[in-house]
């Protein structure tokens, strides 16, 4: 099987590795990702689905989460060409040096810019996780607490020790971590406040590209909207989520008659057009505001600034911060 620059090789030694304490509660394809090193996101999701890899001999879905003791299968990857791992140019490690907004104990938060993708995969070389371990060598350990839509910006959570990573993402599943987002709908949102709770699905297009729709059958998802203003025809707004479903306030805000702007997945494609030939080019979503625990420094609060779009387009239509 050949992806990219790897391929699977027949004729080397698969590997079977013991979860250890460190690597106990991590999703299967973030720890095939530590083995694998430099192989792309979408390579891990194939090799999963295909069965050449098994955890206790038997096949698994990429969200597993691995338990003390399970035995994981990884099959044996090659370079098919002389290639080396991207890394960040001078000019894009010179920015997200500057958008890192804290790192100290185990934690990195970084301000992270819309149309950057969080990891590497699916046609995209270079993703945020990629470009810190360009720029922090000295971490032997560098994985997402979570994530973010490549065309979202805002908050995003690195942890640099293991420990850290466990008691954050145990954080969001619990939902004991405050998320708030700042977004512009389309339309004239009616009322105030609006708590929005649907169920959410991921599915997949005949064209390979990942969706997400209200259905019963679903995850529990939990949006909280809370409009600040309305003008023009459009209604800015906050959204504190109590969950973190791929593409949430996006399909709950479809779910209201009001699509974020610039959604090109489930938006408003006239509307989109029109605000694009301004030069407003982007997804108006924004995290602006995270609340944690981090362990051995108590509660810690975090502040994305309004970005460049959101702040010319309330020039525009004359809406103060």
């Amino acid at each position: 099987m050949k992806f990219k620059g790897f391929q699977v090789s027949e004729g080397l030694q698969a590997k079977h590795v013991v979860v250890d304490e460190g690597h106990a509660g991590q999703r299967l394809d973030n720890f095939l990702l530590g083995q694998l090193k430099g192989a792309p996101r979408a390579l891990i999701y194939r090799i999963v689905r295909t069965g050449e890899v098994r955890v206790n001999r038997g096949r698994a879905r990429v969200d597993l989460r691995l338990a003390l003791g399970d035995r994981v299968r990884v099959p044996p990857l090659r370079l098919a060409a002389s290639t080396l791992p991207a890394s960040p140019g001078q000019e894009l490690a010179t920015h997200l040096q500057s958008r890192i907004l804290f790192e100290d104990a185990g934690l990195l938060v970084l301000d992270k810019p819309h149309g950057l993708a969080v990891h590497g995969g699916s046609g995209v070389q270079l993703g945020v996780i990629e470009a810190l371990r360009a720029l922090r060598p000295q971490y032997k350990f560098l994985e997402l607490v979570h994530r973010l839509d490549r065309d979202t910006s805002g908050l995003l959570l690195v942890a640099s020790q293991r420990q850290v990573l466990l008691a954050l993402q145990a954080q969001l599943r619990e939902e004991h971590m405050f998320k708030r987002y700042d977004t512009v709908l389309v339309g004239e949102v009616k009322g105030r406040r609006h708590r929005v709770e649907r169920p959410l699905h991921k599915y997949v297009l005949p064209s390979g590209e990942r969706r997400v729709r209200i259905d019963q059958q679903g995850k529990t998802a939990r949006s909280d909207f809370q409009v600040q203003d309305v003008v023009g025809g459009l209604s800015f707004a906050s959204v504190r989520i109590h969950t973190g479903r791929t593409h949430q306030i996006r399909v709950h805000a479809q779910s209201l008659g009001h699509p974020v702007l610039g959604d090109d997945k489930y938006g408003d494609a006239r509307i989109n057009a029109c605000w694009r030939e301004q030069g407003l080019a982007r997804l108006f979503l924004h995290a602006a505001e995270l609340e944690l625990q981090l362990p051995g420094r108590g509660s810690l609060h975090f502040a994305a600034p309004a970005p460049e779009g959101f702040l010319d387009l309330r020039a525009r239509l004359g809406v103060s911060l």
